[in-house]
């Protein structure tokens, strides 16, 4: 069975797929009413340490700082990143744009740092009918998950999330929208649909969650003030929650290789209370109806090197090592930065 990771490997769907023993895709041209891919240039700069005020430090809860870069580039659509998904090696990337626009490329490296991005490249998210989904409004593009060769991206404002054979035909995937929850319509305008993860089956295949789909919103509050989430692909949907505590909302997940969820959240306030937050929650206490909580394992404020965390993958170095990358979304604004960072997590 393909899986995200050696998917991620053959990003365009223009090469063989490189499992032993495995049925090969074959490359399906793009639809005729599809705008090709178009390659662009990223700049990156270097962002040697995360605590401003002691740049020495590289310790921060239960996370080591390994590099960090900020992107910028000539082409006018880049940025508002708003997801992204690694390989197995960290290297090969898809992202997500809040204009529905894929971005797909790769990381490179020197030893364990970050050095640039190379071979990147943008297309618009397609429709059942071939055509941009931005073009019948459906634009702000803001979750992702990428799993055993299927890919859902989560679209804020019309609440629907979008199913794509990315393995098949890569950027050029025909989305399908898969049925909505009860209650998924009924989320705030700009704090909905924010946080997609789909949990093997071939690597959880013991969970009862394998295969499904998980579904979490900003700040889509239920009647006690709990994160409203949703678990897709059972017999019938099933919806769970997530304490919301010190204001903070959600704006990424993933999954770390034992299961364990993280949760990417962020918070802003014009009077300075602004900062980031990283929970780690066991997958087994996923179940319906529970409200959940977690164990921080990072937070930080404008005191560190942070913008608009808005996106969140985890993988594993050859040497054992689980690498946690962050991405933000800088709004498209002069003010603002693409931010890509990477972090060891310390057992």
């Amino acid at each position: 069975m393909l899986t995200r990771r050696s998917m991620l490997a053959s990003l365009a769907a223009t090469a063989a797929l490189p499992a032993m023993g495995r049925a090969q895709p074959v490359p399906v041209p793009a639809p005729a009413s599809a705008k090709a891919a178009e390659k662009i240039s990223v700049d990156a700069r270097p962002v040697p340490a995360f605590d401003t005020r002691d740049p020495s430090r590289t310790r921060f809860g239960s996370l080591q700082y390994r590099s960090g870069l900020v992107l910028t580039s000539s082409y006018r659509d880049f940025g508002g990143i708003s997801a992204l998904r690694l390989d197995d090696k960290g290297e090969r990337f898809v992202a997500l744009s809040d204009k529905g626009m894929w971005f797909t490329g790769k990381i490179t490296y020197g030893g364990a740092i970050m050095t640039g991005l190379v071979d990147v490249e943008a297309a618009p998210i397609l429709g059942a009918d071939g055509k941009p989904l931005e073009a019948r409004g459906w634009y702000d593009s803001e979750a992702l998950a990428l799993e055993d060769g299927i890919a859902y991206v989560g679209f804020e404002r019309v609440h629907q999330i979008v199913k794509f054979d990315f393995a098949r035909d890569g950027v050029y995937a025909r989305g399908e929208p898969i049925p909505q929850p009860i209650g998924m319509r009924r989320l705030p305008d700009n704090k909905s649909l924010e946080s997609l993860v789909l949990v093997s089956r071939e690597k959880f295949k013991s969970s009862p969650l394998a295969g499904m789909l998980l579904a979490i919103s900003e700040r889509g509050l239920d009647s006690a003030g709990n994160i409203q989430c949703w678990i897709i692909g059972g017999k019938a949907p099933a919806t769970f929650g997530i304490r919301r505590t010190l204001k903070y909302d959600i704006s990424d997940a993933a999954q770390l290789p034992s299961g364990d969820l993280l949760l990417l959240e962020r918070k802003f306030s014009l009077f300075g209370d602004t900062g980031i937050r990283i929970r780690r929650i066991p997958l087994a206490a996923v179940v319906p109806n529970a409200v959940l909580d977690g164990a921080t394992i990072l937070e930080a404020d404008l005191g560190y090197e942070i913008d608009n965390f808005e996106g969140i993958d985890t993988h594993e170095t050859e040497h054992g090592e689980t690498v946690i990358t962050l991405i933000s979304d800088n709004n498209f604004s002069m003010l603002q930065r693409t931010l890509l960072m990477q972090f060891t997590l310390i057992e």
